[in-house]
C-alpha cells in the first residue's frame, strides 16, 4: 500500500529526514517510535504533503503510483489520511455539517441530513460519542479525549486507503486510548486500512499489537522488529538502540 524510498526532507538548511526506507503492505499497522526531535512527526507530515518541509530526495508510492509531487489536497484524494497531534480548533464551523460535507466530498455524494444520521449512527457508537456533541463547533472546547475520538471519526467516515496518526494518544486517558484502539483494530481488519502510528508510549500498542514497530533516530529507521522491540526500549532505552545495534531492518 505504502511504499517509501530514500526519502529526505528538511527545513531551511537543516536536513531531518535522512533517508527513510519503508514499506506498509494493505491492512497492516505500523508504528513509528524515537525520542523527540529525531523526525516521527515530520515523517507524517511530508507524507501528507506538508509545505513546511521541502523534499530533496526520494519517493513516496501510494498503491504504486508516485504521489512525491502532489499537494495535500490531492493526496487526500488518493486516500491518505492524518489525524494530527494537535487538531485545530474551528469555532463556529459545526460538527454536523463539516462531518456531512466531508463524507459527501469524498464519496462524491450528496446525502441529506437524515441520510447521513444513518451513515454515522455505528461510527458514533463505536467511539462512544454521544449524537448531541454534533451540535457543537469542532474542536471548540473540547477536551484532549474528545479531540481524538473526532479525529478518528473524520477517518472512519473518509474510508481511507492509509491511515497516518501523529501521535493519537497524547494527552488522552486510557479509557480515551482504548476507544482509539479499537477503531483502529476495526478499521484495519474490515477496511483493510494500512496505519502509520506515530507514538511515544506502550500503553496504546498493547491494545493494538501492530504488525512491525520501527524505531526512527537520527533522521532514519535505525531498527525495526515486533513488540518484543518495544519491551526492549522500555528496558533499556534508546541509547542502548543506537551503540548497540547497527542499522537494520527486520
Amino acid at each position: 500500500m505504502l511504499s517509501i524510498k530514500d526519502l529526505k526532507a528538511s527545513v531551511g538548511e537543516k536536513e531531518i529526514l535522512k533517508g527513510i526506507n519503508l514499506d506498509i503492505p494493505k491492512g497492516e499497522v505500523h508504528v513509528i517510535m524515537g525520542p523527540n526531535g529525531v523526525g516521527k512527526s515530520t515523517l507524517a507530515h511530508v507524507l501528507m504533503g506538508s509545505k513546511a518541509y521541502q523534499l530533496s530526495n526520494g519517493h513516496i508510492y501510494l498503491d504504486s503510483e508516485d504521489i512525491s509531487q502532489l499537494d495535500t489536497a490531492e493526496r487526500a484524494k488518493k486516500g491518505v489520511f492524518l489525524a494530527f497531534q494537535y487538531p485545530v480548533a474551528v469555532p463556529g464551523l459545526r460538527l454536523s455539517e463539516y462531518l456531512r460535507n466531508l463524507y459527501n466530498i469524498r464519496h462524491e455524494k450528496q446525502l441529506s441530513v437524515s441520510e447521513f444520521r444513518k451513515v454515522l449512527k455505528d461510527k458514533l457508537q463505536l467511539l462512544e460519542i454521544d449524537r448531541v456533541t454534533l451540535q457543537r463547533y469542532l474542536n471548540d472546547g473540547f477536551s484532549g479525549g474528545e479531540m481524538k475520538r473526532f479525529e478518528m471519526l473524520q477517518l472512519l467516515l473518509l474510508e481511507p486507503k492509509l491511515a497516518i496518526l501523529d501521535e493519537i494518544d497524547s494527552g488522552v486517558d486510557v479509557d480515551a486510548q482504548k476507544i482509539v484502539a479499537n477503531c483502529i483494530n476495526h478499521v484495519a481488519k474490515e477496511n483493510k486500512t494500512s496505519f502509520l502510528i506515530v507514538t511515544h508510549y506502550q500503553r496504546l500498542l498493547s491494545f493494538i499489537k501492530p504488525d512491525k514497530v520501527h524505531v526512527v533516530l537520527d533522521g532514519i529507521i535505525h531498527r525495526s522488529g515486533d513488540m518484543s522491540l518495544v519491551d526492549e526500549l522500555e528496558r533499556k532505552g534508546y541509547d542502548h538502540i543506537r551503540q548497540n545495534h547497527p542499522t537494520v531492518t527486520l
